[in-house]
């Protein structure tokens, strides 16, 4: 406000200098309201909130919009974004349970709550969250050994939120998130973490390896096993089929040799059948020893070969003999006529 007051101050002087008093005073009291009314007025941004001093001490927080102050007694003196801000935290060494340095840095996310704590609870609540952070953060680590902290990020996380929260009431700020971007160990540490790994995934892969070896043997023992087992089925099935039919076989032969006997005797017992059977017999006799004069065989043969007759006639006595061993109606001899 004092420079434009001192604006007005000089173009009155100017206008009187110039022999303009006429329009000096006037000027003077216009140009000095329109200072004093340009002063009165504050116009907010959204999200934002002006604190005000009068006399050099603490007054009111202007809201967004139009606010009205007291000019020459009222001033801003702080201006604070309520929106959620980001803030890096710059990378530092941390030692850890088991002595090993560790580079961490993180990101803090924080909102100013109270405007009046914001702008008197602390010289600078921005440095004073930072330092905090840091501090927590070196004890927190310094609670773990190298490992742990790899997979606790998330814990580390939740105890510096929680410390800075705490703390950050009488600052006027409400610590919403902490994140660590980066562990970073040292290089010696990295090349041992890689071998390690390397030799893990190496022992994995032996594993996997052995695994499936094993499981290939076991399936092909057990695709030998089924093999055996269906085998030996099949040739049980198949015993079970050739016993089967060498008895269907040998019960057909049987039945047709029953047939065949029995027609033979069916036919001994009808009119001529002595006469057929006789005729029949000499018949073999006779193809029998002519198939032996054609073949240079050694045999045994009784004294009178040469003697058909007898020949039939003892063949005809031993069908008389089974004939009537046989049952039937055949075997009962024909009744003598009156």
């Amino acid at each position: 406000m004092f420079p434009k007051l001192i604006i007005v101050v000089f173009m009155t002087g100017l206008l009187i200098a110039f022999d303009q008093r006429s329009f000096a005073v006037p000027f003077f009291v216009v140009a000095l309201g329109v200072v004093v009314a340009i002063e009165s007025i504050r116009q907010v941004p959204q999200q934002m909130a002006w604190v005000v001093e009068r006399m050099g001490k603490y007054h009111s927080v202007l809201e967004p919009g139009l606010n009205v102050i007291v000019p020459f007694l009222d001033r801003v003196a702080y201006r604070h974004s309520l929106k959620e801000t980001s803030l890096d935290v710059q990378e530092q060494v941390c030692i850890t349970r088991d002595n090993t340095q560790l580079g961490v840095d993180g990101i803090i996310y924080y909102q100013v709550t109270d405007p009046k704590l914001a702008s008197y609870g602390s010289s600078d609540y921005v440095s004073a969250v930072t330092q905090l952070a840091q501090t927590t953060l070196r004890s927190e680590i310094g609670k773990m050994e190298l490992d742990k902290t790899f997979e606790s990020r998330d814990e580390i996380n939740r105890q510096v939120v929680a410390v800075l929260d705490e703390a950050g009431r009488t600052w006027g700020v409400k610590v919403l998130r902490y994140e660590i971007k980066n562990l970073t160990p040292p290089e010696a540490i990295l090349r041992a973490m890689q071998a390690q790994i390397t030799s893990e995934r190496e022992k994995r892969a032996l594993i996997a390896k052995s695994e499936g070896q094993r499981q290939e043997e076991i399936n092909l023992a057990d695709g030998e096993k089924q093999a055996a087992v269906l085998k030996s089925e099949g040739d049980k099935t198949a015993a079970i089929n050739r016993a089967q039919g060498e008895a269907a076989r040998i019960q057909l032969i049987a039945e047709a040799t029953a047939t065949a006997i029995s027609s033979v005797a069916a036919a001994l017992n009808a009119p001529g059948g002595n006469q057929a059977a006789s005729l029949d017999v000499a018949k073999q006799y006779v193809n029998a020893f002519a198939h032996l004069a054609r073949t240079n065989n050694t045999l045994i043969v009784p004294a009178n070969v040469a003697d058909v007759a007898t020949l039939v006639s003892s063949a005809m006595a031993v069908m008389d003999n089974v004939k009537k061993t046989m049952p039937g109606p055949g075997n009962t001899p024909p009744a003598k006529a009156d």
